[in-house]
């Protein structure tokens, strides 16, 4: 399955409904934006400058136009600026999808400096906006958080420190954040990808996804790796009010990675009792 899947919208769902996406411009997030969109949702993306135009044409050639508002979430201005401006345009923030994150991965090699960017744009960030977003979430009686942790945040991994801790401390966030704001009916939860056909998977693999998918995809019980509308589907699964009793918990989107031993998918083990 080297083309990204398509779904099935559910017509209408978040009708009425303000959300915030992080990273929003590229990648996991554009697709949780555009599914968001595709259901009726009103959506404020955020992203660096450098992809800001990008973003627009893609979601213009889906026929739509989110605000996109540019930025770096490393700083605490801009996160203050992303949460106001949805507030002025729309009056509302239902939604909170803390998706951005810096993929900086060092390990003894690692600096201060390299820390405070892996932190500052990763749980920093998602923690402040949770912060800002939450105020006017208990005005209005409830709303829904997905911070996008990922499979390194469960594992080791050689020589990232830095993103791996980073991810391990959004899982913290997640379950610390769902207690303390399940009182105001806000729901906070995660998903955690495997390897999935972004940007920086399609220039590792220098953009041959029939080359690697069957290479990559031996880390997989599914044998492949995932796309972003498939990370989108369950982040939007969270939001919904099908999930209205789920809270403070991870969802693993990851074909089966984590699920994996030492065996691998088993090609060359030999089961007991077997010739």
């Amino acid at each position: 399955m080297n083309a990204d899947p398509k779904r099935i919208a559910v017509a209408g769902r978040f009708k009425g409904k303000v959300a915030i996406v992080t990273g929003g411009t590229s990648g996991i997030g554009r697709a949780i934006a555009l599914e968001l969109l595709r259901e009726g949702c009103t959506v404020v993306v955020s992203g660096l400058p450098a992809d800001a135009e990008d973003g627009r044409k893609a979601f213009a050639e889906a026929g739509f136009s989110p605000d996109v508002v540019s930025g770096d979430l490393g700083t605490e201005a801009f996160c203050r600026d992303l949460v106001g401006q949805a507030l002025a345009r729309h009056g509302r923030i239902d939604f909170l999808v803390n998706n951005a994150f810096s993929f900086l991965a060092k390990a003894l090699d690692a600096t201060r400096a390299d820390w405070h960017r892996s932190f500052d744009v990763g749980p920093f960030c998602f923690a402040l906006l949770t912060q800002l977003v939450s105020e006017p979430m208990k005005r209005q009686g409830g709303g829904a958080i997905v911070n996008v942790s990922s499979i390194s945040a469960r594992i080791a991994q050689p020589l990232r420190w830095t993103y791996n801790a980073a991810k391990g401390a959004v899982a913290q966030l997640t379950r610390c954040a769902a207690l303390d704001l399940a009182p105001f009916g806000i729901r906070v939860n995660s998903v955690s990808p495997g390897w999935i056909w972004t940007r920086e998977t399609d220039k590792a693999a220098g953009f041959d996804r029939a080359k690697y998918d069957p290479i990559w995809g031996e880390f997989h019980m599914l044998r492949r790796l995932g796309h972003p509308v498939e990370v989108a589907a369950p982040v939007l699964f969270l939001l919904s009010d099908d999930a209205s009793f789920i809270t403070g918990t991870d969802l693993p989107v990851d074909g089966g990675y984590n699920g994996l031993g030492p065996e691998g998918l088993g090609q060359n083990t030999k089961i007991a009792g077997t010739a």
